[in-house]
């Protein structure tokens, strides 16, 4: 037996089980999202699902905000990963314990540091009441609302929070893996330590960035249970408003619910693709 077909016959089970679970609930929410549910006597596909979801204002609006939070939050992470990786990498006294800390939160499960952030930046919050006790605004109700606000800073703050490590540890990876060489002759060569970074450093590190600003992308347009435990009620995040339409008393909105599933899928899909194609050209130039 060749090492190929080893390779395929080792990989076949669960290929298997990723192929049928995934296409095989793509298919039937695509099959429901046409309006085609026997079940409750919908058999004659169509598009009305389709239809109300792209005339709904507040789908729209869901949109601009599940945008904003994923690209913020990318964006935000991103930029500390990089800055905090640049301090890892030199030696420094209590570089390991530092580094344990910095890696600490990959364990904590998104679920458990929203109910954190809900417990400290609430204006019922840790932070509310020190500040009220410290006399910096005159009671908790002051507080800046950071919780269920329209701009999603919450979300956005529990989203960098958990993120920056993730990437990070790549940025890091990158960083030991590539050295100090390439920085070495272009300060021999009279630039500067920005210089450094800007023109040599940073390209280097821009591929293993992209990879992993990406799934950073793709994981926060989609995610559903921060939004719906640090969300504002409207507009709610696409898989937010995506669940209230799956989960209504009435069987008949569930096409729709599945149209938005789609279409949020979609979405995502062709923002990666822009994305990616965008930033390869920014490393190319």
């Amino acid at each position: 037996m060749s090492d190929r077909i080893r390779i395929v016959v080792l990989l076949f089970p669960a290929m298997l089980i990723i192929v049928v679970l995934f296409f095989g609930g793509l298919v039937v929410g695509l099959m429901r999202s046409f309006n085609y549910m026997p079940v409750i006597g919908l058999t004659e596909p169509n598009l009305q699902a389709y239809w109300s979801v792209f005339t709904d204002q507040e789908f729209f609006l869901s949109f601009l905000l599940t945008f904003h939070i994923a690209f913020t939050s990318t964006v935000i992470s991103s930029v500390l990963a990089i800055g905090a990786a640049l301090l890892l990498r030199r030696r420094f006294v209590g570089r390991a314990l530092v580094n344990f800390l910095f890696q600490l939160n990959l364990t904590v499960p998104h679920l458990v540091g929203a109910i954190g952030i809900l417990y400290l930046f609430s204006q019922s919050g840790s932070f509310a009441r020190l500040a009220a006790e410290w006399g910096m605004i005159a009671g908790p109700a002051d507080f800046p609302e950071l919780i269920f606000d329209p701009y999603a800073i919450g979300i956005i703050i529990q989203y960098v929070w958990k993120e920056i490590p993730f990437i990070g540890l790549i940025v890091l990876a990158n960083m030991q893996s590539i050295g100090e060489d390439y920085e070495s002759v272009a300060r021999s060569l009279g630039a500067t330590r920005w210089q450094a970074f800007r023109y040599v450093l940073l390209p280097l590190l821009l591929p293993g960035v992209l990879s992993a600003s990406v799934m950073v992308f793709a994981f926060t347009f989609g995610a559903y249970e921060i939004p719906a435990l640090l969300g504002a009620n409207f507009p709610a995040a696409l898989p937010v408003l995506a669940y209230r339409k799956y989960t209504d008393v009435d069987l008949a909105a569930r096409p729709e619910a599945m149209a938005m599933a789609i279409v949020i899928a979609l979405l995502s899909a062709v923002m990666i693709v822009i994305y990616l194609r965008y930033s390869r050209r920014r490393i190319r130039d």
